[in-house]
């Protein structure tokens, strides 16, 4: 039963260095760059209290995305390896904590994220085209399925295409600094005033929780760290420019808002973006907002499959005899060079959790069915690089953070903020990621790793 399925883990069909840094890039800014920038910033202005609070707050936003990238760069030079988080997880903290993180990415974290902006595409798109009252349910399931058929086509064939809607989703944004510069020329005053109150550092930390929430999925990226053409620096280049090129993007796009509607009015918005469109560009913008939106979480679902299917081949990879699926999603295409196995099934758990999104309400289930999950492994991740300085300090590190030990410390305590926020919102997507993650430890503790990990061809 094993035989046919081993020369495909340990033989020549494994990833190689073809990935450039430009790439990398544009996948981070395609995932990070998502829904959450066309949601956040009306909560974040609630909460800050005044306009200086609020961009202090995305500042921080970038400036802690800055430490957690830092960080992230010491193991993926250090540990380059397909299976990303899962290989420096791994060799931190033990076989089973590893392959426990990768079912949470494959089961929770990464396909709960999928089918969240599936929700947001259909949520977007359906008073567009109206397919009737489950119709935003419809247009979830029928995105996520075309974009896993679309990459299951083969990364090579797919390269252009990629770039084509990560433009895109920029150019959406650059849409709401254009309408605010209208207003700017026509002498349009905001909205409301801007009438600042002195903010409570309860509310700036509870402003912190949305704004990194906009910022999440640059950790998505480790898994092309046996990929990138440089194998010293690539990757350190990549996520400190991806992050600075995000953090640009969100001032921006706050700067517009605050131009158009002004703090009370942002904070008092359900849809800012869409506001401010209407009051530059009059009733039409709704539809033109709403493509828009469609295109930025249809860039981030195509960069989420991309990069997290990786980590599913790695960990089957190392498991390959427990089950026939394991071996599907544990070898790697080399004609198409992808792990198809591993988007094939990452699609079909997706799929599934939009089916569980249209029973309850969509979006903020699989929002309380992720956060918690994604927090906590984000949080083991920046301890294992004070645990991997201690277990192999003889390892290579051609980038170190800087500043050590106080920048991973001071990560690991923001992300245990997340994994609180989480936690507080209980709801039945909650329960459920408990349930699946209970499944996983149970899984992992029945199923035998392979007696040794196969080990990829390094620089």
């Amino acid at each position: 039963m094993n035989q046919p399925t081993q020369p495909a883990a340990t033989g020549p069909a494994v990833p190689r260095r073809t990935l450039s840094e430009l790439y990398v890039i544009m996948l981070a800014v395609g995932m990070v760059v998502g829904s959450g920038i066309f949601k956040s910033p009306a909560l974040v202005a609630d909460e800050a209290g005044s306009v200086w609070a609020l961009y202090l707050a995305w500042c921080l936003g970038g400036l802690i995305s800055l430490i957690g990238v830092l960080c992230y760069a010491e193991l993926c030079s250090a540990f380059p390896n397909a299976g990303g988080d899962y290989h420096f997880l791994t060799r931190a903290w033990g076989r089973t904590f590893g392959f426990l993180f990768a079912f949470a990415r494959f089961a929770v974290i990464n396909t709960g994220s999928i089918a969240l902006l599936g929700f947001v595409i259909g949520d977007y798109l359906n008073p567009v085209i109206n397919l009737g009252p489950h119709g935003a349910a419809i247009w979830a399931f029928v995105s996520v399925l075309a974009i896993t058929l679309f990459n299951l086509r083969g990364k090579g064939r797919g390269l252009g295409a990629d770039y084509a809607i990560t433009v895109l989703e920029v150019l959406g944004l650059l849409v709401l600094a254009v309408a605010a510069i209208v207003l700017v020329v026509n002498a349009v005053p905001p909205q409301t005033a801007s009438v600042d109150a002195p903010p409570s550092l309860a509310g700036l930390g509870f402003a912190m929780v949305y704004v990194l929430l906009a910022f999440g999925g640059w950790t998505e990226m480790a898994t092309l760290s046996a990929e990138v053409k440089d194998a010293r620096m690539g990757m350190v280049r990549a996520l400190v420019i991806s992050i600075l090129v995000i953090t640009v993007l969100y001032l921006l796009t706050n700067w517009a808002l605050l131009r158009g509607l002004g703090l009370q009015g942002l904070a008092a918005s359900q849809a800012p973006a869409a506001d401010l469109m209407r009051a530059a560009f009059g009733p039409m913008a709704g539809a033109i907002l709403s493509v828009a939106v469609a295109a930025a979480a249809i860039t981030s679902v195509n960069a989420t499959i991309v990069v997290s299917a990786r980590t599913t081949y790695a960990a089957s990879r190392d498991r390959l005899g427990a089950s026939p699926v394991f071996a599907a999603m544990g070898r790697w295409d080399e004609a198409r060079q992808i792990p198809a196995g591993a988007i094939f099934w990452q699609g079909a758990v997706s799929l599934g959790l939009v089916l569980f999104g249209a029973l309850y309400e969509g979006f903020v289930t699989l929002v309380g069915y992720t956060a918690p999950i994604y927090w906590l492994f984000i949080t083991a991740s920046a301890l294992a690089v004070l645990r991997l300085r201690q277990l192999e300090p003889d390892v290579p590190r051609p980038f170190k953070v800087p500043f050590y030990p106080v920048l991973p410390l001071l990560f690991v305590a923001v992300s245990g903020l997340m994994i609180w926020s989480g936690v507080s919102y209980v709801d039945e997507g909650i329960w459920l990621s408990a349930a699946v993650m209970a499944a996983g430890l149970v899984l992992a503790l029945v199923t035998r790793p392979r007696p040794q990990p196969p080990a990829e061809p390094q620089p």
